[in-house]
């Protein structure tokens, strides 16, 4: 039987949590990469989910999810911040792409995170100015963090995908009114990069 693509939030996150299952053990099936698919997808896009993750090379979508050419709508930066341009990209890729999913994914010892706790404390050493506004973006997590006892980087890792979840939501009132009506599921969660696993942290719609 030839491949049928998620059509459900819970389809669609069903094969995500299947394929990385393949990711872990360490038998992957690599579908749908060959030149029969890349010849069918040449015209037209129809991928099942979104992700929003973090730009760190070691978070390779369609590696850790086992899944092939166009089917995951891939949109990332350094601590996967919030912007305009990240919103429109999530909001075509509901709207037009028709996906089912969105999953905003972070991962343990981020880069970005651990800048933003370094300015924090007195001793990020970058000079760009626009990592500096990455930093920025966070800051208001790690504060919160900070003041509620939260230190540790893992769980400011955390804290932070479910302030983007937040973030999300409340900014595009076409994304929450997708999940409100039930044709949109959000997750966040977060990778465990030595073991390859995802953790869920955060679900909107049904998901389950």
């Amino acid at each position: 039987m030839g491949y049928q693509r998620p059509q459900t939030p819970k389809e669609a996150w069903a094969a995500l949590l299947e394929g990385n299952r393949h990711f872990v053990s360490g038998e992957p099936d690599h579908p749908r990469q060959d030149v029969d698919r890349r010849e069918s997808v040449a015209e037209i896009q129809r991928p099942f989910a979104a992700l929003f993750g973090c730009a760190d090379s070691r978070l390779s979508a369609e590696i850790i999810f086992d899944v092939g050419l166009g089917d995951l709508f891939v949109v990332r930066n350094a601590g996967q911040v919030i912007a305009e341009t990240i919103l429109g990209s999530l909001e075509y890729a509901v709207e037009v792409l028709k996906v089912p999913l969105i999953l905003v994914l972070g991962h343990d010892e981020c880069g970005a995170i651990r800048a933003s706790i370094n300015s924090r404390e007195g001793n990020l050493q970058s000079q760009g100015k626009f990592i500096h506004n990455i930093v920025a973006r966070i800051a208001p997590t790690v504060t919160k963090a900070y003041e509620s006892g939260k230190k540790d980087i893992d769980e400011i890792t955390e804290l932070h995908i479910h302030d983007t979840i937040d973030e999300l939501m409340s900014r595009s009132t076409l994304i929450a009114k997708a999940v409100r009506e039930g044709k949109l599921g959000v997750v966040g969660a977060n990778y465990k990069l030595a073991l390859g696993e995802i953790h869920p942290l955060v679900t909107h719609g049904e998901i389950v």
